[in-house]
C-alpha cells in the first residue's frame, strides 16, 4: 500500500510542475565575452565572432531566442543561446561583445539585465498583426528534363566496336625440301 501510495505522489508532484507556467522573466547580472575567445569553438560547434548577437547561458538549450533588457537605460537587444556558462554564480548570462555594446555596458563590464525567453514560433521583430508567413510549395522536375550528358547517351551505347578478327598462325609444311 505503501509503494502505491509513494508513486502516486510522485506522479502527481511530476504532473504538477509540468503544468506550472515556466519563469517568464529572469534578473541577474550579466558579462560579455573576451576578445581573446573571437575565432574559438564553442559549445554548439560554431565559432564565436564577437559581432554576432548570440549568448551563453547555463539552463537554456541551444538556438533559444532570448530578449536581454538593460533595466537602467531601456536598451534590449535579441541574443541566441549558443554556449554554455557563465561558470561563475554572479553572473546568469555572458553575451558577444557586439551584444554588450548595444546594452550600453562595455565600460563597466557587468550589468544588471532582465531575461525573457521569446516564444518559439513568433518573429521577434514581426508585428503582431501582421499576415502569416506564406508557405513554400516546392515541386519536383522530372529527371528527363536534364541534359543527358554525353557519356550517358543512347547513340554512344548503341555504337559497339567490332570484334576483332583472330588470324591463325602459319605453320610451315614438312616434306618439301630444298
Amino acid at each position: 500500500m505503501t509503494r502505491k501510495k509513494f508513486f502516486a505522489c510522485c506522479l502527481c508532484l511530476i504532473c504538477g510542475t509540468a503544468l506550472l507556467p515556466a519563469q517568464k522573466q529572469q534578473s541577474g547580472k550579466a558579462s560579455y565575452y573576451s576578445d581573446k575567445l573571437h575565432g574559438r569553438t564553442m559549445s554548439n560547434g560554431e565559432k564565436y565572432h564577437r559581432d554576432s548577437m548570440t549568448c551563453a547561458h547555463m539552463h537554456y538549450p541551444f538556438g533559444t531566442m532570448l530578449r536581454v533588457r538593460n533595466p537602467i537605460n531601456g536598451k534590449e537587444v535579441i541574443v541566441k543561446v549558443t554556449d554554455r556558462g557563465p561558470f561563475s554564480k554572479r553572473y546568469i548570462i555572458d553575451l558577444s561583445k557586439a551584444a554588450a555594446r548595444e546594452l550600453g555596458f562595455i565600460r563597466q563590464g557587468f550589468c544588471q539585465v532582465e531575461i525573457t525567453r521569446l516564444r518559439p514560433n513568433r518573429i521577434p521583430f514581426r508585428p503582431e498583426d501582421a499576415e502569416d508567413i506564406p508557405e513554400l510549395h516546392l515541386e519536383y522536375q522530372d529527371i528527363t528534363l536534364y541534359p543527358v550528358p554525353v557519356w550517358q547517351q543512347d547513340s554512344l551505347m548503341e555504337k559497339k566496336p567490332a570484334p576483332m578478327k583472330i588470324k591463325k598462325p602459319h605453320t610451315q609444311t614438312k616434306g618439301k625440301g630444298k
